[in-house]
């Protein structure tokens, strides 16, 4: 009995119902409130349709079976869910898709696609794609992208992608990969990865990568290479190289699996096989390496087997000692060569 009567109640509904024959959609039990079946073009409630092709605003949940043919008209918020994909000029709010999610101008929320997940423009909240996420603007929050993560501005948050994740301006955050992490501008925060971990700009923080770190401006922090690590600015903190570590200027522990050299070196390097400074450079703490060549001026202590100073205002240790700046007959000597003054 109850059935027949919700059964009889639905089709009254049905009959009574008005149709939007210019958006092609029956709206239950009124316009614009309640049930929509079809491609309605305002409503608030549940919206059903099989694709949209006229939707302008869209509060509550919105479900399509077929990919939007024109998704830059349309403003979803709420929930959308799409078979095999959803979509619209801005989706705001929770966002799934069998396929993928894309927004033609702004993501915020919560975006899912099984392949996929994007924005066009910026992307505020989790973006998780299987193969990839992103936004060709900024992004605020996480991005997970099963290759990769990805931002064409500057980034804030979380990035985890399984090849490579970064964005073309500034990153800020956790960035995790499996090749690759990086910014086109500074990047502030921590790094892991496969491969290789930088910054055109400036690096700040704590960066690991399995092969090298580094930065075309400053990099402060720590800094770990499994082969090398360097800045074309200043380097700050503490570098860790497997075979190499390098920049212009350097104020750090230097700890190099094979070599090391700057052109200002103030600070404690180890380098086992050889460390330089470049011509009229300056050297100025401590390095222990098998060759220490200083073609500038040395402050400090170098311990190696030849140690090379132009310009000596400390003391070398080592099997051959040789200092420019002393007079004839001191400038080479074994075991130790100093000068004070």
């Amino acid at each position: 009995m109850l059935f027949r009567t919700l059964t009889v109640l639905l089709l009254v509904l049905i009959v009574a119902a008005p149709v939007d024959a210019a958006a092609q959609s029956l709206d239950l039990p009124v316009r614009g409130y309640g049930l929509s079946i079809g491609d309605s073009r305002e409503h608030v409630g549940l919206r059903l349709n099989f694709r949209d092709r006229r939707l302008r605003s869209m509060k509550g949940v919105n479900v399509t079976i077929w990919t939007p043919s024109n998704p830059a008209r349309a403003e979803v918020r709420g929930v959308a869910i799409g078979l095999p994909m959803t979509g619209g000029k801005n989706l705001h709010g929770v966002s799934m898709a069998l396929f993928g999610v894309g927004a033609e101008e702004s993501l915020r929320g919560i975006a899912f696609g099984g392949i996929g997940a994007g924005a066009g423009g910026s992307a505020t909240g989790v973006m998780i794609g299987g193969i990839g996420a992103g936004a060709g603007g900024s992004t605020r929050g996480i991005m997970i992208g099963g290759i990769g993560a990805g931002a064409g501005g500057s980034a804030t948050g979380v990035m985890i992608g399984g090849i490579g994740a970064g964005a073309g301006g500034n990153v800020q955050g956790l960035v995790l990969s499996g090749i690759g992490a990086g910014a086109g501008g500074n990047f502030r925060g921590i790094s892991a990865s496969g491969i290789a971990a930088g910054a055109g700009g400036d690096l700040t923080g704590i960066h690991v990568a399995g092969v090298a770190v580094g930065a075309g401006g400053n990099a402060s922090g720590i800094l770990v290479g499994g082969v090398a690590a360097g800045s074309g600015g200043e380097l700050r903190g503490l570098a860790i190289g497997g075979i190499a570590v390098g920049a212009p200027v350097i104020r750090a522990i230097v700890l190099a699996g094979l070599t090391a050299g700057g052109e200002d070196v103030s600070g404690v390097v180890i380098a086992p096989a050889y460390f330089s400074v470049t011509e009229n450079g300056y050297m100025n703490g401590l390095s222990v390496s098998a060759v220490n060549r200083i073609r500038g001026r040395q402050h400090g202590l170098t311990i190696g087997i030849i140690n090379i100073a132009r310009d000596l205002r400390g003391v070398q240790l080592g099997l051959l000692n040789y200092a420019g700046s002393n007079r004839r007959g001191l400038r080479l000597l074994p075991l130790v060569n100093m000068q004070m003054r």
